[in-house]
């Protein structure tokens, strides 16, 4: 008989206690990531992770660039907003504009203008959401591309290949990223498939300086998550990623996941909650050992409309902000608000505008870069704890599981 999926309270459900760029040179594995900073009252920790282009401080939210670009913003604006790491997608830059091209620019980073770090998905999630009619193999998958419909292959071995042509900071492995609901045999052969690839892309050359990150699938299953967890932390990655949550799962089996697995992940690498999250999904993975974060919610909320706040979410298009001539948040810094009001950002909104979008983007991209360096500097002054029960509190648990989807 099969098993469904984990029953609540099946998990321990307790949280443990416990840009000058470099030469092109491999970064010593053990020296990339170095910890500043442990909250007593957690895992949470404040850290440094270093890669070929420049520092990166720890905890992280990095804005997402699916296509060599954030949406609606330039490299300037996200520098000048603090940003110090950005994600680039394998799949979507492979197809278009292709590895010809921007290995003629010189690389990712030249191609796109931008200086800092580059973290980037292998490309499985894409892969697997589009290998429906198609076929996957011990060596990868066969699918159909998206924009003309052509049968494509990648594994591994296509997919490390490429990210060593991109030039990218970090390159995550391929994985198959378990759909949520599963049963425990569906997830375990995924598992296996994973591992697999992950012994697999290990053995991969890398670009100069690139880390190269390992990923923890297991969907809900506690025995799986730990069997991929210790064998991913024997192939010696340079991080660890939790893949497999933002599928659609409710929010407290994501919390559920990532509190079990916190324990277990290596205090020395730098780790990394794939696809996460709200404000509040941010905060409960720093509490529980995460460095890294990445989520399309800040650009595709911002273009829809939707505002993050230090009092929760704001719907700047609805009818009650018509007249009201304050910015969106008192207190924030960001360009959007020092300029313009909730009325006039609006009033783009409504009208359609591209101004609108980009006004509504800048503020959620600095909303969450700000949420982090808040973290950071609590982290630092010994605060952490009541600064992110503040947090907790302005964000209730979501209600009912979303897929994260690519920008």
């Amino acid at each position: 008989m099969k098993r469904q999926a984990s029953a609540p309270g099946s998990w321990n459900s307790t949280c443990a206690t416990e840009p000058a760029t470099l030469t092109a040179k491999e970064i010593p594995t053990r020296m990339a990531f170095t910890i500043l900073q442990k909250d007593p009252g957690s895992l949470a920790r404040r850290g440094m992770l270093t890669t070929a282009h420049g520092q990166v401080q720890t905890p992280v939210f990095m804005p997402v660039g699916t296509q060599a670009t954030v949406k609606a913003m330039t490299p300037k604006e996200l520098v000048d907003m603090g940003a110090e790491i950005i994600l680039g997608n394998t799949y979507h830059l492979n197809l278009r504009p292709g590895m010809d091209i921007v290995t003629a620019a010189g690389g990712l980073h030249r191609f796109m203008g931008w200086n800092r770090a580059i973290l980037t998905d292998s490309g499985g999630f894409q892969v697997f959401s589009l290998s429906r009619l198609g076929k996957k193999t011990q060596d990868g998958v066969f699918f159909q591309s998206h924009l003309d419909g052509s049968r494509l292959f990648m594994g591994p071995v296509e997919s490390m290949a490429i990210q060593r042509q991109l030039g990218s900071d970090i390159a995550m492995v391929f994985d198959e990223c378990t759909a949520w609901p599963a049963t425990w045999d569906e997830a375990n052969r995924s598992l296996d498939l994973t591992l697999r690839w992950a012994a697999v892309s290990r053995e991969q050359p890398a670009a100069p300086g690139q880390l190269r990150f390992g990923i923890v699938q297991g969907s809900t299953f506690p025995d799986l998550r730990e069997k991929a967890t210790r064998a991913i932390i024997d192939l010696d990655f340079d991080g660890i990623a939790l893949g497999g949550v933002s599928v659609g799962e409710p929010e407290r089996e994501m919390v559920k996941v990532l509190k079990f697995c916190a324990p277990l992940l290596p205090p020395a690498l730098p780790h990394y909650l794939m696809g996460v999250g709200t404000p509040r999904q941010l905060i409960l993975g720093v509490l529980n050992g995460i460095d890294m974060f990445d989520c399309v919610l800040p650009t595709r909320m911002g273009r829809n409309g939707s505002a993050f706040t230090m009092t929760g979410t704001m719907p700047v298009k609805a009818a009650i902000y018509k007249e009201d001539f304050r910015p969106i948040q008192e207190d924030c810094q960001c360009y959007a608000c020092r300029h313009f009001t909730r009325a006039y950002i609006r009033h783009l909104l409504n009208a359609n505008e591209i101004l609108g979008a980009r006004l509504m983007t800048i503020h959620n991209l600095h909303f969450f870069l700000e949420l982090m360096r808040q973290a950071r500097q609590h982290l630092e002054n010994g605060t952490f704890g009541p600064f992110a029960q503040n947090v907790l509190e302005l964000y209730p648990e979501a209600q009912a599981g979303e897929k994260e989807q690519p920008e």
